[in-house]
């Protein structure tokens, strides 16, 4: 590999926000995975190790010596083969930084990280290819990008690759002392659009081989000379681009101010010499080893219990073939129900599933649980390491929970956590947050199935989504009549299909029918009696369309109904659902965040429909409609990821439940990236231009998605805020304004805010401009207000314009800059929004061209007006010289 792909790691290695930590100067805990889709290469193995390596040494150039990379786990899939792999503690692939898998169709072989929140926040993953790592030529392709751990953002950009600066044309990044030139595609020099006087499509920026200054890491990174970020002094505010929309500030000053490891990167002191290699560890998963511990204490009598069995029959009859599974459970005592089994046949999964307990009585002891749970797991080889537990309990422990949490949370085990009911020990949510499990939430709502969505979201990933079991639907209803719904079966699933009803009292009359009129009894299902559950596993791959289910009841109860399936080919991957919060525990000071993502091998769907259920231990629940239209809650509007605020915060902990639905049709695969690394065409070197590899081609049509539903349940969280009434949050801040002169008059877009945040209605705004962005944006209240006596806000959400003249005829050539604030019932203001500019620009009907960057807009006006000036004197003498010959 050439210097440049070491500069990979340096801005996008840290983008992930699980796990990565600083131990003194040096980054740990880095997770690199390879998803279970790829062969087998070791090759993959070194070149990972050099690339981490080397970028250890750019990242410590980068932020002044302070920081690099200590240590770095890869987890490679089950299936590949060597003695060299040691086995994994709490690696997994879903919480993995950086993940080596198969090319997503809308990038090719561009690297890309996946980020959902704001400036300053961490993002999800990196995703490379396989072949991205093994081929040196891509790099100079694509060169590299970064949406980083720290929350910056790429400056340079795709839609707006050029603008106006004091009557410039100026290519689109973090500083303007970058120098290049701009060609068109045929190395012609660029035409300008006479409506825009613009660069026309298709220009492109070649950059100088050799800059003078060496801080752009977010906009040229392929360069060799990049070796830092952009500073506070030289960053450039006008560019159009995600850092100033998002950030307004340079993209150090967002790191070492903003970002998660601000505290550390300030107080950290240089390192006095070169940074030590990174150490590495290559680890592997062969195959899940679980053990159910089940609270079976007195407190978990009635409904709890049996909810406990429905909800662990669900995980029995989902757990994928070859886990070993046991079962222990506590009271007073724990008792050891099952050893580890090997899950091998129908008839293993039906034995554990009998084997569930059925009474609960006696005190909760939830050490005596899980030390038991620890030991059935230390018996099938002696540790204990990167096993899992799924320790649901009341938590109303009647020991001394602390004297063994510390010890299991030192064990090496991955330990998910569900508690049931208001008074759950909060030892539970710190024992599943510090060994890498997942923590749930359930009340005593029987409907909400809680517990059985909880334990089916219970996988470990691998990478290999056609393995995974997706939930297409999980509702319920309180009825003494009928209960009839229909589940939808779309084309990327139906392998391993099962309808699981559950019912509060009594068995009811069943019945299910397929799209072709099929239709099974319930001789042909399964009754789990102590369960009080129902399952229908649809033989072969089920069809395709609505599947009918009709339950009949004589008595008052509850009832639900769950459809889970797997992809139909293993060549398609199912369409999948992600949900989570931003925060797994808040103080109320930061807003809470609800996110949904809706992929497909990675392409992200748009234009679908998505609600969030958020239910407290209390019971009391709340829906929100989800949004992916890049406002408010939501960054990037059209990329798949749909968000909002969670303003109407209750105490205590919160389950969240998302439903996706495509009935409409209206649904599509974006073919928008979400930022990938930019396609650099070639470089300046001593006036002439090196060309680089043509860009490969990617998918870039736009593909209808068929109807489909889906529920996903994300972890649970918590909330512990003052008072008693959730905070008052100011309107969210604006990031998506946009203006435009027409004539004398300037035109401002953009999406409304809420009253708090973006929920409900803003009371008012208020629009300022200025000649001078810097003014605006460090002293707004000082700027030029605008009259928006008439402008009424609307409702979060919506799309606002305002049209108004200023006081002056707007000169040709002018750059105006416009910035709002709102403000809500209580006179919270929002953030100052981003800053838009618009320059008023005649149509130029003769059509010109450019040869470099700075060319000067005056000039190139000066001489046209020479030019026709010239061309009219010509005229006239020509005309005088012809008049006067006639005439003699």
């Amino acid at each position: 590999m050439d210097s440049r792909t070491v500069l990979v790691l340096l801005w996008m290695l840290l983008s992930s926000s699980t796990g990565i930590k600083l131990d003194g100067n040096g980054y740990v805990d880095v997770t690199i995975t390879i998803s279970s889709t790829v062969p087998q290469d070791n090759t993959l193995i070194d070149k990972i190790k050099d690339m981490v390596s080397k970028g250890s040494i750019h990242l410590h150039q980068a932020l002044d010596k302070k920081v690099y990379f200590k240590e770095a786990t890869i987890l490679v899939p089950p299936h590949w083969n060597s003695k060299d792999f040691t086995k994994a503690r709490t690696e997994s692939y879903e919480k993995a930084n950086v993940r080596i898998d198969n090319a997503n169709p809308a990038y090719g072989d561009e690297p890309y990280t996946l980020q959902y929140g704001e400036c300053g926040d961490e993002a999800q993953f990196i995703h490379f290819t396989p072949n991205f790592l093994r081929d040196d030529t891509l790099i100079k392709t694509y060169g590299s990008r970064g949406n980083l751990r720290w929350g910056v953002y790429d400056e340079y950009s795709e839609t707006n690759p050029f603008y106006y600066s004091n009557g410039r044309i100026e290519a689109t990044s973090c500083s303007k002392n970058i120098e290049g030139q701009f060609y068109d595609e045929s190395l012609q020099p660029c035409q300008i659009d006479p409506q825009t006087l613009l660069p026309t499509k298709g220009c492109k920026f070649f950059p100088n081989k050799y800059q003078n200054t060496d801080s752009f890491i977010m906009f040229l990174p392929s360069l060799d000379s990049v070796s830092t970020f952009c500073h506070e002094n030289e960053h450039n505010y006008e560019a159009p681009n995600l850092q100033n929309k998002k950030c307004g500030k340079a993209t150090r000053t967002v790191i070492f101010e903003d970002s998660v490891d601000k505290d550390a990167l300030r107080s950290l002191k240089p390192l006095l010499s070169s940074p030590p290699a990174p150490t590495f560890k290559v680890v592997q998963r062969k195959h899940r080893v679980v053990c159910l511990v089940l609270d079976v204490s007195g407190n978990m009598h009635g409904s709890r219990m049996r909810r406990l069995q429905q909800g662990a029959t669900h995980f029995l009859q989902h757990i994928e073939d070859k886990a070993s599974v046991g079962i222990v459970t506590f009271s007073s005592n724990a008792k050891t129900l099952s050893p580890l089994t090997t899950i091998d046949s129908e008839s293993t999964r039906d034995k554990l599933i009998e084997l569930l307990p059925k009474v609960a009585k006696g005190g909760t002891h939830i050490c005596k649980g899980l030390n038991l749970g620890l030991q059935v797991l230390k018996n099938d080889n002696g540790d204990v390491m990167g096993d899992e537990i799924i320790f649901l309990t009341d938590g109303e422990a009647s020991d001394n929970i602390n004297s063994c949490v510390p010890a299991a949370i030192e064990s090496d085990a991955i330990i998910n956590t569900m508690a049931l009911g208001d008074k759950a020990a909060k030892a539970l949510r710190e024992m599943a947050a510090k060994t890498g499990g997942k923590f749930f939430t359930a009340s005593d709502d029987i409907l909400s199935n809680q517990l059985l969505n909880g334990f089916f979201s219970l996988k470990l990933p691998t990478g290999d989504q056609t393995k995974d079991p997706v939930q297409i639907d999980s509702v319920g209803k309180k009825t003494s009549d009928w209960f009839n719904g229909t589940i939808l079966v779309d084309q990327t699933i139906g392998n391993k299909t099962s309808f699981t009803i559950t019912y509060e009292t009594s068995l009811p009359d069943i019945s299910i029918q397929s799209p072709n009129d099929s239709t099974y009894k319930q001789i042909q299902m399964h009754h789990y009696k102590s369960a009080k559950t129902v399952t229908l596993k649809v033989p072969g791959t089920a069809q395709p369309g609505d599947w009918k289910y009709s339950i009949q009841t004589t008595i008052n109860q509850s009832l639900t109904v769950t459809a889970t399936s797997q992809a139909a080919r293993a060549d398609v991957p199912p369409i999948v659902v992600k949900a989570h919060m931003n925060q797994q525990f808040s103080d109320g000071t930061k807003p809470l965040i609800v996110f949904a993502e809706v992929s497909q091998n990675y392409m992200s769907v748009i234009k679908t429909e998505v609600w969030a259920t958020l239910l407290s231990e209390s019971g009391s629940a709340q829906q929100l409609r989800l949004l992916d239209n890049g406002a408010g809650a939501d960054a990037f509007k059209d990329d798949g990821i749909y968000s909002r605020y969670f303003t109407q915060m209750k105490k205590g902990r919160s389950s969240l439940k998302v439903r996706v639905k495509n009935l409409d049709g209206q649904a599509r695969f974006t073919i928008q990236k979400r930022g990938g690394a930019p396609y650099v065409p070639g470089y300046v070197v001593n006036g002439v231009v090196e060309l680089n590899p043509p860009k490969p081609p990617v998918s870039e049509e736009s593909l209808a998605v068929g109807r489909f539903t889906r529920t996903a349940t994300g972890e649970s969280f918590e909330v512990a805020f003052t008072g008693s009434t959730p905070p008052n949050f100011p309107p969210n801040r604006i990031t998506d304004l946009s203006a435009e002169i027409q004539e004398d008059s300037v035109l401002l877009s953009w999406t409304a805010p809420g009253e708090d945040l973006d929920q409900g209605t803003a009371k008012s705004y208020e629009i300022r401009w200025s000649y001078d962005l810097q003014m605006l944006r460090e002293n707004f209240s000082n700027a030029h207000v605008v009259n928006t006596a008439a402008v009424s806000p609307l409702e979060a959400g919506s799309a606002e314009q305002h049209s108004f003249n200023l006081s002056f005829t707007i000169q040709n050539g002018s750059t105006l800059f416009f910035a709002v604030q709102s403000e809500d019932k209580e006179n919270a203001k929002s953030e100052t929004s981003n800053i838009a500019q618009a320059s008023k620009i005649l149509p130029d009907p003769t059509p010109s061209a450019i040869s470099n960057p700075g060319l000067n807009l005056t000039v190139l006006v000066i001489s046209l007006c020479v030019v026709m000036v010239i061309c009219f004197v010509g005229a006239v003498i020509t005309w005088s010289v012809r008049r006067r010959k006639t005439l003699i």
